[in-house]
């Protein structure tokens, strides 16, 4: 297939970029490239890695909840003054927002690309993967990233700025969020993997940062895209996805019904894109904008990337066929058929 028809590969490429930029974009200006771009990324980038060019949203949310809003409640101030700061950074996360959408989890978040890479690698040892995770557990995780939003970005930090907990509660989501792990190790930093011993607070988080990274780690081999099911920023993307100029669209066929390709081929299990056959925006609320649906989707036109009203990928069956065989080939060559292959014949395993 001609790798640059292939949207799975130039997704890629753009993921290998923005990692790049978002985790060592400093080699392209000051030391904080991030306060020359923005501290409202609608992806995770994080704040501790010093060699990066941005960080993501999160992190001011918890900030002022702590260090402003909370303390001007709590002393009976100005509250809309106070919520200025927090109203700027949602001004500023939604001008990014609006126009990539949810696009932001699919090609652009650095800890996304890096649950995808290790998918890859355990794919090419010849792990069993889970194709899909039962629809029953989807349904259970669903509203768990809405907990993490709602409590640990802006409730603890709050309630820390009001003087009810102490402040090393002030950015929970912080302490214990995978890319913060990520992105310093990358930068050959490990000391975000070493167990704070100030107090019982940090130690108790340092604990749940190492096992839900070393968590995420052993689930990406074989499952697609665990921490992004539970991930915070997606819950915020889901709360202003109308507003975002791509979108995924779909004109349902009768096939829709029978085929399920399109539920399938989805790295977050919704398969809500299969079943709906009346709306037509099908950005739901998981949804990360990769694009699989379309590519493996063999009805033409029924799935559609579009940017406003301007289409940029539809479902084709000829790109269907070649795809699919391109993404069969790519599945077969793994470690362990190669490993079988190059057995002499007669031999087999004890």
């Amino acid at each position: 297939m001609n790798p640059l028809k292939n949207l799975s590969l130039l997704r890629k490429l753009v993921q290998l970029s923005a990692f790049l930029l978002l985790v060592y974009g400093s080699g392209l200006g000051a030391y904080y490239l991030a306060d020359k771009i923005s501290g409202a990324l609608p992806a995770l980038s994080c704040a501790y890695d010093l060699n990066g060019s941005d960080i993501c949203t999160l992190i001011p949310f918890q900030h002022q909840m702590d260090h402003r809003l909370g303390p001007v409640i709590s002393e009976g101030g100005d509250v809309l003054k106070a919520l200025l700061p927090t109203l700027i950074t949602l001004g500023t996360f939604l001008v990014f927002f609006v126009v990539l959408n949810k696009a932001f989890c699919g090609w652009i978040c650095p800890l996304g690309t890096f649950q995808e890479l290790i998918k890859l690698i355990g794919q090419k040892l010849g792990l069993q993967r889970i194709e899909s995770v039962d629809p029953r557990l989807v349904q259970k995780m669903r509203p768990v990233k809405w907990a993490v939003l709602g409590l640990l970005v802006f409730g603890f930090p709050l309630l820390t700025g009001l003087g009810y907990l102490n402040h090393d509660l002030g950015d929970p989501f912080c302490k214990i969020c995978p890319s913060r792990i990520l992105t310093t190790l990358a930068n050959g930093d490990a000391s975000e993997l070493v167990v704070d011993t100030a107090s019982t607070t940090t130690i108790i988080f340092s604990l749940i940062a190492d096992f839900l990274f070393g968590l995420m780690l052993a689930l990406a081999l074989t499952v697609r895209q665990p921490f992004c099911r539970i991930c915070p920023m997606l819950a915020l993307h889901a709360v202003f996805r109308k507003v975002g100029l791509l979108r995924l669209v779909k004109q349902a066929s009768p096939r829709c019904g029978k085929c399920g390709l399109c539920a399938k081929a989805c790295p977050m299990d919704i398969k809500e894109i299969h079943t709906e056959m009346v709306k037509q925006d099908v950005t739901f609320e998981d949804c990360t904008l990769c694009g699989r649906c379309v590519e493996f989707c063999p009805d033409k036109d029924v799935l559609k990337l579009k940017y406003a009203t301007f289409p940029l990928f539809s479902a084709d069956p000829r790109y269907f066929k070649v795809r699919k065989k391109a993404q069969t080939a790519w599945e077969k060559n793994t470690l362990r058929s190669r490993l079988a292959k190059s057995k002499p014949h007669g031999v087999t395993e004890p």
